[in-house]
């Protein structure tokens, strides 16, 4: 199984209007075939322990079956126009593929 978590940090971060438009895009997501499961989420309010990550606006985590799944996942049509209609949006993107063992 392969877990694909990607952090968002909007352009403009006090910004609703902005993250809920990443939200409903990155919800879009689910509809490509070999997607498995699609978490989308944003900083939870579970304390400020000093190993907590909370500069991020919005979060995703998907799984796939396979490494092949997710290779289909990144050329799929509704990816490549995700990324064209959001990617204004933020500032900055950082990706963890995970791979179980």
């Amino acid at each position: 199984m392969i877990t694909h978590t990607v952090f968002f940090w909007l352009k403009n971060a006090d910004s609703i209007e902005d993250r809920d438009k990443l939200i409903a895009g990155v919800r879009g997501l689910a509809a490509i075939e070999g997607v498995r499961s699609l978490v989308v989420g944003v900083p939870a309010k579970s304390g400020d322990r000093e190993v907590l990550d909370k500069s991020y606006s919005v979060s995703e985590i998907l799984t796939f079956d396979s490494v092949e799944d997710e290779a289909i996942y990144q050329v799929h049509p509704l990816h490549k126009q995700f990324i064209a209609d959001h990617s204004h949006l933020w500032s900055n993107v950082t990706v963890y593929d995970i791979e179980a063992v």
